[in-house]
């Protein structure tokens, strides 16, 4: 499915994006799924007052003891939790970035802010209470495929970028190519492919797992991401990753 807030239009500079899901990890996790959306002309090195004035008023309630969030004994935690023990990794020692998230607001009253578009992103994982990432898509090389980990796999952690990682085996990754865009499934983004202020052309996943997640709770928090966003870019497209077949989208990077 492919929903567009713009006209379709071609340029010789196009680029072609695939993204996937592994038959092995479909298989094993059909509880799961991912919806994203594509950003295009993004404004992401000045202030957006609307991200900034609902977060301030999220940490204010979470503070106030108006929000609850959840522990990790809880559904929209423990969900994840079993997810990643599932193939040997300690949820406790990397934790999935909906726990990381929620357990840091609710530790400090207050979230740091990196840039508006990630604050977007971490506002709408906290509003739904699930994972949500932003990629920069100048980075990629072909595409994204939520895996298994191989030997020849590479990541470069946040904020590390003259370190180099390998995942362990037979954990599950999202990578382009032999890159690793995140370790642990969501617990952790690369340095290669993250947002920065100088981001013009983004990749923003949504993920859920059934029934924690409904289809109807993930698609409605990729419409307010896509809505929050849509004013401070040129375009926003909608889509989700198919688990029967590869999606071959065709972009244009922004200048």
């Amino acid at each position: 499915m492919t929903q567009s807030y713009d006209a379709e239009r071609t340029d010789p500079r196009s680029r072609e994006l695939i993204v996937s899901m592994s038959p092995e990890i479909s298989a094993s996790y059909p509880e799961c799924r991912t919806v994203f959306l594509l950003a295009q002309g993004i404004k992401n090195n000045e202030p957006w007052p609307d991200t900034e004035e609902a977060l301030t008023a999220l940490e204010a309630d979470v503070r106030e003891g108006r929000r609850h969030l959840p522990t990790e004994d809880e559904a929209a935690i423990s969900v994840w939790h079993d997810l990643l023990r599932s193939f040997g990794t300690n949820p406790r020692r990397a934790r999935p970035s909906i726990d990381a998230l929620s357990r840091r607001l609710q530790r400090s009253g207050r979230l740091p802010r990196v840039s508006s578009l990630v604050d977007t992103c971490n506002l709408v994982s906290l509003s739904h209470l699930l994972p949500t990432g932003g990629f920069d898509l100048a980075a990629f090389r072909t595409g994204i495929e939520l895996r298994r980990s191989r030997p020849d796999d590479v990541y470069v952690p946040l904020g590390e970028p003259d370190k180099t990682e390998r995942p362990l085996e037979g954990e599950v990754i999202y990578a382009d190519g032999s890159q690793v865009m995140t370790r642990h499934w969501n617990h952790r983004d690369s340095d290669v492919t993250k947002v920065t202020a100088a981001t013009r052309d983004a990749v923003l996943l949504l993920e859920g797992v059934s029934p924690v997640i409904s289809a109807g709770t993930l698609l409605k928090a990729r419409a307010e991401l896509a809505e929050r966003v849509a004013p401070h870019c040129e375009r926003v497209s909608l889509h989700e990753i198919d688990p029967a077949e590869p999606l071959r989208l065709v972009w244009e990077p922004t200048s």
